[in-house]
């Protein structure tokens, strides 16, 4: 492992995670649980197989992931956080909530994922009437799916479809991610190609987490 050589705190944490490519496996791993190798690669377009091989074994070296043969009919190695990996979960967050500022374009070669539409909505806003009743979002982006649940106070999402969703919201990622989480509002929202069908007021029912992205709209747009 290499490393700065400073008696700092920040760069004993970049001696361990600050590699190009190394704190979007931990991302990875903090979204999708447990995970296959071939998993972990489809979830990181652009890495190269043995790249992606010798972060992990630095990760594992550095004891912030286990390996583990599961049992069939998997059989095959499982990569898991271990405590010390997971405590890495408010770093992560904290620079997706700094990264947004920066979300404003979304790049043609830019690539998308189901489960990064689906973690944003959980870990960028909050409910904002937890006495409100349940409702449910579909999102649809660049042909990924993912469903908000917002109930009692909470917000939990997950990939896949809802069965009878009150609002399906679809669109390019910039439009659909940028609402949410606040980037931009629904006005401009709508420019970008987005379009909802159903119940548009329970949007009210979001609000992106305070301090994300200085001076930024309303996610509702109301």
């Amino acid at each position: 492992m290499r490393s700065y050589g400073q008696y700092c705190s920040i760069a004993r944490a970049l001696d361990v995670v600050g590699d190009r490519w190394t704190l979007l496996i931990v991302r990875e791993l903090l979204l999708r649980g447990a995970c296959r190798f071939t998993d972990l690669k489809a979830g990181l377009p652009g890495i190269a197989t043995n790249l992606l091989s010798a972060r992990l074994k630095e990760l594992d070296e550095a004891g912030l992931i286990t390996r583990e043969d599961a049992p069939p009919p998997v059989a095959t190695v499982l990569y898991a956080l271990t405590e010390d990996g997971r405590a890495l979960e408010p770093a992560v967050r904290a620079l997706g909530r700094w990264g947004l500022r920066r979300m404003g374009e979304e790049r043609p070669d830019d690539a998308f994922r189901a489960h990064w539409l689906a973690y944003a909505p959980a870990w960028f806003t909050t409910a904002a009437d937890p006495e409100a009743p349940a409702a449910v979002i579909q999102l649809v982006a660049s042909g990924e799916e993912a469903v908000i649940e917002i109930d009692g106070g909470e917000v939990r999402t997950r990939v896949g479809r809802a069965a009878s969703p009150d609002l399906v919201l679809d669109g390019p990622p910039r439009a659909v991610l940028g609402l949410l989480t606040g980037v931009i509002d629904l006005a401009r929202a709508t420019e970008l190609g987005l379009s909802g069908q159903g119940d548009m007021d329970v949007l009210r029912r979001l609000r992106p987490v305070e301090g994300d992205v200085p001076g930024a709209p309303s996610a509702t747009g109301f």
